[in-house]
């Protein structure tokens, strides 16, 4: 059966049922062993299954996807899913939404292939307000999905609206709504540009290493306006851009940020995401000068993408893929049936740097609202170290920062911060620090014993640089499998996924040759286990079974 033939038959449906059930009809699908019209449960009690980030319930993912907050104030987070297995392949859209960004509602399966040789690949979603579309005569909160329909022959810009606000989606029966003759030419992203109140869309021609714009006032018909190209690191791939505007601290001016991954070719191997800042003026991105910057110093921050729906004036909320894809389908946790997670939420500006220029910020978003307790916190701590068994936190998830203040000209720029989390029952650990004499920040996951790969990078640095202000500081999330540190509240950032034998469960977090006249203070917060928190006794978590009427999926299932 054609895509476009179900599509056709799924709308009828929705004319036919009363608004209150039109949410319940599932998007088209191919395979008996794919379920419709429910979430996957997934068991959320394993070693290494992270509680503060987000992973999907059963099996494979990669490429968040569509992400947009919606009027009422949800999150909603589609990505590149395999519901069938635990290595990449077989793309599904799968769903979850949050209030928060911390505790994730596993949603049924948003967008599904049309056949067995069909990939849903990533894309965008947005609220088409105006009904621009035509899809959504009657309402002001109608979801367009755009997205890369993937087949042996070519990649095609496809579309799918929903009138239940991004839960299920029907395809729309005239795609593709930009047709290629190539393999490579993938990953739109649209947003509505307000100066020329048309929806523009970037994607990626990967091989050209060039980055396309298109507008459109419809989100049907698609006009091409220019392309990006040629700048930064090539690697041998371009993927997954995005165009957001973002505020510049310190001012009341807004810039452009050309956010570009990656893959393979990054200078630690695998897959990375450098960004541009720049100017846009509704055709064509100019970037402000030639330099290029990746977002991470480590090497599993990939793909990344910003929530549609919050003004350019406003600070960005991002989420990227935490996994690198030379060692993606290889790594221990399909042990647990699942592989990959998301970092955590991000909150992203952009801010003037001494000798560096523009440059992007980028730290946890509203970590303070997930804390559980407070396990340590010393105001003068002092060349001194502190020590802390975590092993009765639920979670196993930390959040820790090292402050020094009172720092004066070069003279005083002396010592280190460090940090350790070990295993009590084998000695396996990950470290990081700061040099502050250096601006050097680390990390080291070599000590880890759970997983080994010649392509598994141990260790990973970066240079900061001290801007006068007296101060510097050291922060991260540790989530089971997951470590995210942050300098100076995010001018630099690192993610690393570890694979230890055993739990760690011990943090030491301490200062050493601190200059005399400078103060030290440290806190340790204990994260809440946003995922067992959902959890039966068994660990197993099962989403929202509320949302589908199996009557109605029987009637879908009889076309």
């Amino acid at each position: 059966m054609s895509s476009s033939y179900t599509g056709l038959i799924v709308a009828l449906l929705y004319l036919l049922l009363p608004l209150s059930n039109a949410q319940n009809v599932t998007s088209t699908y191919s395979q008996s062993n794919v379920p419709t019209g429910t979430p996957l449960p997934g068991n959320y009690a394993g070693p290494l299954r992270p509680q503060v980030h987000f992973s999907p319930p059963q099996g494979f993912m990669n490429d968040p996807n569509g992400m947009f907050r919606d009027s009422e104030g949800t999150y909603h987070l589609y990505y590149q899913y395999n519901p069938t297995a635990n290595v990449a392949g077989n793309q599904h859209w799968g769903h979850a939404t949050s209030e928060d960004l911390y505790t994730w509602t596993n949603q049924e399966i948003a967008i599904f292939p049309g056949g067995p040789t069909e990939g849903i690949f990533s894309g965008s979603a947005v609220i088409d307000v105006n009904n621009t579309s035509g899809f959504f005569p009657n309402q002001t909160n109608g979801v367009v999905a755009i997205y890369t329909l993937n087949t042996p022959q070519k990649q095609v810009q496809d579309i799918a609206y929903s009138y239940d606000n991004g839960f299920t989606f029907i395809k729309y029966e005239n795609n593709p709504v930009i047709d290629s003759n190539t393999t490579q030419f993938r990953d739109p992203k649209v947003f509505w540009y307000s100066g020329t109140e048309r929806w523009i869309m970037i994607v990626a021609y990967p091989v050209d290493f060039e980055i396309g714009v298109f507008s459109s006032s419809n989100l049907i018909d698609w006009t091409a306006e220019s392309n990006f190209s040629h700048h930064g690191l090539l690697g041998l791939q371009y993927e997954c851009p995005n165009l957001v505007e973002m505020p510049v601290n310190g001012t009341d001016e807004t810039m452009w940020l050309l956010w570009i991954s990656i893959n393979p070719g990054a200078p630690l191997g695998g897959s990375i995401t450098e960004y541009f800042p720049g100017t846009f003026n509704g055709t064509h991105f100019v970037a402000i000068d030639s330099r290029t910057t990746l977002s991470d110093f480590a090497k599993d921050n990939y793909a990344g993408q910003f929530f549609d729906n919050i003004p350019g004036s406003q600070n960005q909320i991002s989420i990227a893929w935490a996994s690198n894809w030379q060692y993606t389908n290889v790594v221990p946790t399909d042990r647990e049936n699942f592989r990959s997670v998301m970092s955590v939420p991000r909150t992203n500006y952009l801010t003037n740097l001494d000798r560096v220029g523009l440059s992007l910020i980028s730290y946890p978003h509203n970590i303070s609202s997930i804390i559980d307790s407070e396990l340590a916190y010393n105001s003068s701590l002092g060349n001194n170290t502190i020590f802390i068994d975590y092993s009765t936190v639920e979670s196993s998830a930390l959040y820790f920062e090292a402050n020094i203040t009172g720092l004066a000209d070069s003279t005083s720029l002396t010592g280190t911060l460090n940090f350790t989390f070990s295993s009590s029952a084998t000695g396996e650990s990950v470290s990081g620090g700061t040099f502050i004499n250096t601006g050097d920040i680390w990390l080291d996951r070599s000590k880890t014993l759970g997983f080994q790969n010649p392509f598994f990078t141990d260790k990973f640095s970066a240079t900061g640089l001290y801007d006068g202000n007296g101060a510097w500081r050291i922060s991260g999330v540790i989530d089971r499998s997951i470590i995210e540190v942050f300098l100076n509240g995010g001018e630099l950032s690192g993610t690393s996924v570890f694979f230890p034998t055993q739990p760690l469960d011990q943090m030491t977090l301490g200062a050493r040759g601190i200059n005399g006249n400078a103060s030290v203070s440290v806190g340790v917060w204990a994260l809440r286990a946003a995922w067992l928190g959902q959890a039966d006794v068994n660990g197993t978590v099962v989403g929202n079974t509320t949302s589908t009427s199996n009557e109605t999926l029987d009637a879908a299932r009889l076309f």
